[in-house]
């Protein structure tokens, strides 16, 4: 039986258009039930004996292959619904819509299992709580050993901080403003965007140096020399010199920020890991 050509075109289109419906349903875009198996096969099988070349055949299996493959979606589907016991939301909706108010207060009281928790003491409580406290030594006894040394409130001089090494043997506003000048020229050679790493300009090979480093970072920021840029997302810190100095830092209400400069941290920006 020999078809027309027009029989044949519109056979392919219609072949193509069920191969495109069930790749959507393969990709999950499409629910696999609005496909209709039996009308599918039909369609198959009446456009089947008008195929003789290769490509009409190689289309006519492509498109029962891809038929099979929504089939078995199909199948796992129901069969993973009702191994969970599953059941139609549109379904129980409509259930619910009909039942009775009184149906349902009963079927919610059989089922309902309020949790209750009851706490009280009991003579066995009592009793082992007056066993502990009689076992205690009296706060006489047990604060006897306890050396409690007097310290005197004091001032420490300049010398003293000097020779802690809190503070160098310069003029202190001689040696703030090196440090400010250092701090420009350092992001000027390594900063980006006018700014430099809050650490990468403060820490130094030895712990004692970089504790100093950020005593004096904190008196360029309070006195208007520089700035902190603190991101709290990306839990970064940046120091920016200003090119000149603001006095007009203490005009308005300012916020004390803290920055811990522990030994740990410290170890941590040696060893290159974010802090």
């Amino acid at each position: 039986m020999t078809a027309d050509k027009s029989d044949k075109k519109l056979g392919q289109e219609h072949l193509e258009r069920i191969i495109e419906m069930c790749v959507a349903i393969e990709n999950n875009q499409v629910d696999p039930f609005t496909l209709n198996v039996d009308d599918i096969i039909c369609v198959v099988k009446q456009y089947f004996p008008h195929w003789a070349y290769p490509d009409e055949l190689e289309l006519d299996a492509k498109a029962l292959h891809h038929l099979a493959s929504v089939i078995k979606i199909q199948s796992e589907w129901v069969k993973q619904r009702s191994t969970s016991l599953y059941t139609d939301p549109f379904l129980l909706e409509e259930k619910i819509r009909l039942t009775p108010k009184e149906r349902l207060v009963q079927v919610f009281a059989s089922a309902w299992t309020p949790l209750v928790e009851f706490e009280q003491l009991n003579l066995y409580n009592i009793a082992q709580g007056m066993l502990y406290w009689n076992t205690l030594e009296p706060l006489s006894e047990r604060w006897r050993d306890i050396d409690v040394a007097a310290v005197e409130i004091g001032s420490v001089s300049r010398d003293e901080l000097v020779k802690q090494r809190v503070l160098g043997d310069k003029e202190f506003s001689e040696e703030l403003t090196n440090f400010w000048q250092e701090l420009k020229l350092k992001v000027k050679e390594k900063g980006i965007d006018g700014k430099i790493g809050y650490w990468d300009f403060i820490g130094t090979d030895t712990y004692p140096e970089t504790v100093q480093r950020a005593f004096l970072a904190s008196f360029l920021v309070t006195y208007g020399y520089a700035t902190l840029e603190i991101d709290r997302l990306e839990e970064t810190v940046f120091i920016v010199p200003y090119e000149l100095l603001h006095e007009a830092t203490f005009s308005a209400q300012c916020t004390s920020v803290p920055l811990t400069v522990s030994c740990e941290d410290w170890q941590k920006w040696r060893e290159g890991q974010k802090l």
